[in-house]
């Protein structure tokens, strides 16, 4: 079966890998920050915006910030399919719930950078 790729409809394997693969970068995030708290005795802002300020870890808080975006919205997109059955009532509710998400990255994005 061939499939145009410049569809902007997605599929269900497009959307499995972009699940795994944002759940991914999240998790590792999550392990490294636990590691962080456990592993620093003691926690001050000069530690705190010592970790930030290094250009590794804005690339890996970004992307993680991103790979929550993406997660959010193919996630709700699932939800909203299967409970939301008027498609201008979903519309409404999808719309609204990607612009948060992306004022998160973008809010998320301006205090990274900020440091």
């Amino acid at each position: 079966m061939v499939t145009n790729q410049a569809s902007i409809k997605r599929d269900g394997v497009q959307d499995y890998v972009t699940l795994r693969t944002t759940a991914a970068i999240i998790t590792a995030f999550t392990f490294f920050m636990v590691w962080f708290f456990i592993t620093t005795d003691e926690l001050s802002y000069e530690i705190w915006r010592g970790l930030f300020t290094g250009l590794g870890m804005k690339v890996f808080t970004f992307a993680t910030l991103v790979a929550v975006m993406f997660h959010v919205r193919v996630g709700l997109w699932q939800v909203l399919t299967d409970y939301v059955k008027a498609p201008g009532l979903r519309a409404v509710i999808q719309f609204v719930l990607n612009l948060i998400a992306f004022v998160y990255v973008l809010v998320g994005l301006f205090v990274l950078w900020s440091i």
